[in-house]
């Protein structure tokens, strides 16, 4: 049984059916946690038509393990899931999944946001969003470097 998994995708996926697979037949697993994220209709005050994500093959996956990796040294958790699209996406379209089992609700919560801080600040994902005002490269929110701040301090 792998206890990580990481799918770097176009299509969507289904939220329900992940997180089953995720725990099927673990009997160990006393907490599932996990984290969505969607595309918002605004951003910086301005509205979001869509956005295009884009990656590098080879070089996202690594990275991601390298976080899944941490997070696995630092908790007692069984399995950990990370769903990332690429290409364009609408308002509303899912976006990332990240999910985590362990036998303990604590430990699970601390590793879902850990792997999520992790990932919106040092993934190599690239987001362009399309806006009333033209095409922008988005960057990483000081919120996002202050949130992974707190995972440097421990």
């Amino acid at each position: 049984m792998s206890n990580s998994s990481i799918c770097i995708q176009e299509k969507d996926f289904d939220l329900s059916a992940e997180i089953a697979a995720l725990r099927k037949n673990d009997p160990r697993v006393g907490a599932v946690v996990s984290f969505l994220g969607t595309v918002r209709d605004m951003n910086d005050g301005s509205q979001v038509k869509g956005m295009t994500l884009e990656h590098y093959p080879g070089m996202t996956e690594k990275a991601l393990q390298e976080i899944l990796d941490q997070a696995k040294a630092r908790w007692g958790i069984y399995q950990t899931l990370v769903i990332h699209r690429v290409g364009p996406l609408l308002p509303e379209d899912q976006i990332v999944l990240v999910a985590v089992t362990s036998a303990h609700r604590g430990e699970a919560f601390a590793a879902c946001e850990f792997i999520m801080d992790y990932l919106k600040t040092a993934a190599p994902f690239w987001k362009k969003e399309e806006t009333p005002e033209g095409a922008r490269w988005v960057d990483a929110r000081v919120t996002d470097e202050v949130a992974l701040s707190k995972w440097k301090e421990k």
